[in-house]
């Protein structure tokens, strides 16, 4: 089976194309980057199980017809991911995120090859407190360019699976936490498990400590991509992916069980998103899928892997 993994070489793609050969056998990664980040160390030990190649491109633009023919699944990963940073850079979203997603959809329904369109559970901008796959258009109310960039792909793929040709899944991620080799920071679980090692404060907005949020760990977000390949769930609909609901307050009380003398400093910035809701995976569950993660676990590797980082770590 050859699978396609655009922007293979970021935080979710570098372990996905790490363990997908070991969950659907014999599995041929093609990973495709444009190496914007440097993550030259993403491509560094790879396992021996399958098989793998490399190409260096932007997906907003290059060929992909040689890369897309003969593959069995395109997971699309490729976009910039600081939704914070997208609020100075919108226009970048535009012309990056979405392009590259309209591209890709558009040479996947050439080539006649599905394709996993990755979103986020930040499109979410709901009043209540429990939400899922099913709610209503008032629910959904991106609070950043990048959320709402998310959203026009979606609906960009709604559209196209349903009279354009194109075989496809939307799995909206929760917000990642958990290790990799192109693991990235910026996020809050891994910003404040670095912050939290490297003996600084842990920046925490004062009206945003007990609104409880969605997240997914890794190893989850991983096995959900192969569940759907494996699944052929390629039926144009949208499913959520989060391992846990929680709290700031739990993400650093997991985090203080390894670091007891991490501080906390609260701010009173204007926060990106004010609300606070659940997120159910109730298509996903429907679909006999189980998430297998957990926030404590997930903290606990992070810290794991920075304790040497510094002598007052765990």
């Amino acid at each position: 089976m050859k699978i396609v993994v655009t922007g293979g070489l970021g935080h979710i793609g570098s372990r996905l194309v790490r363990e997908l050969p070991r969950l659907i056998e014999a599995a041929e990664i093609l990973i495709v980057d444009n190496l914007s980040t440097q993550r030259y160390g993403s491509l560094f030990d790879l396992p021996g199980v399958g098989g793998y190649r490399f190409i260096e491109g932007d997906v907003t633009n290059m060929d992909l017809r040689e890369s897309f023919t003969g593959a069995d699944a395109v997971v699309h990963l490729a976009a910039l991911t600081d939704a914070v940073a997208s609020f100075e850079h919108p226009e970048a979203m535009e012309r990056v995120n979405f392009a590259a997603t309209k591209h890709v959809a558009e040479m996947c329904v050439q080539i006649g090859v599905p394709m996993i369109h990755v979103s986020s559970t930040s499109v979410y901008g709901t009043l209540k407190t429990v939400i899922d796959e099913n709610c209503g258009p008032e629910d959904i109310a991106p609070q950043s360019p990048y959320a709402d960039c998310k959203r026009r792909e979606e609906l960009l793929v709604e559209t196209m699976c349903r009279t354009g040709g194109l075989k496809a899944i939307t799995l909206r991620f929760g917000t990642i936490f958990g290790t990799s080799p192109g693991m990235r920071f910026h996020t809050a679980v891994n910003r404040f498990c670095w912050q939290a090692v490297m003996g600084k404060p842990l920046t925490v907005w004062k009206t945003a400590y007990d609104q409880r949020r969605p997240y997914l760990e890794l190893g989850d977000a991983v096995r959900a991509v192969a569940f759907a390949v494996q699944g052929k769930l390629f039926d144009g609909n949208i499913y959520n992916a989060v391992t846990v609901n929680a709290t700031v307050r739990e993400v650093t009380d997991a985090i203080r069980l390894h670091l007891p003398d991490l501080t906390i400093d609260f701010v009173d910035s204007r926060i990106m998103n004010t609300l606070s809701y659940e997120v159910l995976n109730k298509r996903l569950s429907a679909s006999g899928f189980e998430m297998h993660g957990s926030m404590r676990g997930g903290i606990a590797d992070t810290v794991k892997l920075l304790k040497n980082a510094n002598s007052r770590g765990a």
